[in-house]
């Protein structure tokens, strides 16, 4: 029988789940604990949502967030909760953070990655579990998480990467995901 996940424990302490280099869960930690340097490696997980017309929607991380804030980033990606599936935690928090349900959500592999954060000496050493997907309805992101929201093309996104700032993981992220992505939106978008 599957696990309840936890959300938090004692004082609102946000708990993540430590995986070993094969994403096998062996343990819990504190969020910020797991991100201080040289960090711990934990599972996480990164969305891409594409629009009708083939368009990435992108979030510009809000600028209270504790760890890379006001940069440009996938559509969402967050940490599930110790024994919340991947899938779900994805679901749950491109929700939360964009007022919108993904019409359409696909497991699209994993990628394992260590990205130090200067800015913030915080370390993101994850096992990251992506999926790409459709989103329909107009986004109402919440103004604690996220900034500003953004439709791009291939084109577009070439552009704005190189004038704007983005997260450290966001290209390793994407190009792990490329093949999902071109899956679904067909070679004529580009991706």
């Amino acid at each position: 029988m599957p696990s309840t996940p936890v959300n938090t424990t004692t004082d609102e302490a946000i708990l993540l789940e430590l995986v070993d280099e094969h994403g096998v869960t062996i343990g819990t930690e504190e969020k910020l604990a797991a991100h201080r340097a040289p960090g711990l490696l934990h599972r996480a997980f990164s969305v891409f949502l594409f629009d009708s017309r083939g368009r990435l929607l992108l979030q510009q991380r809000a600028l209270g967030k504790y760890h890379s804030p006001g940069v440009w980033s996938n559509t969402c990606c967050g940490h599930p909760y110790p024994g919340e599936a991947p899938f779900a935690a994805a679901a749950r928090r491109t929700h939360e953070e964009l007022g919108v349900s993904p019409a359409l959500l696909a497991e699209a592999g994993t990628v394992r990655y260590n990205h130090p954060d200067p800015a913030s000496g915080l370390v993101e050493q994850e096992f990251n579990h992506l999926f790409v997907g459709l989103v329909s309805g107009t986004p109402g992101p919440d103004p604690e998480e996220v900034g500003d929201i953004a439709f791009v093309t291939a084109e577009e996104l070439e552009k704005r990467h190189s004038a704007d700032p983005f997260s450290a993981w966001f290209m390793t992220v994407l190009d792990a995901a490329r093949p999902a992505i071109r899956e679904l939106t067909g070679p004529s978008a580009g991706w």
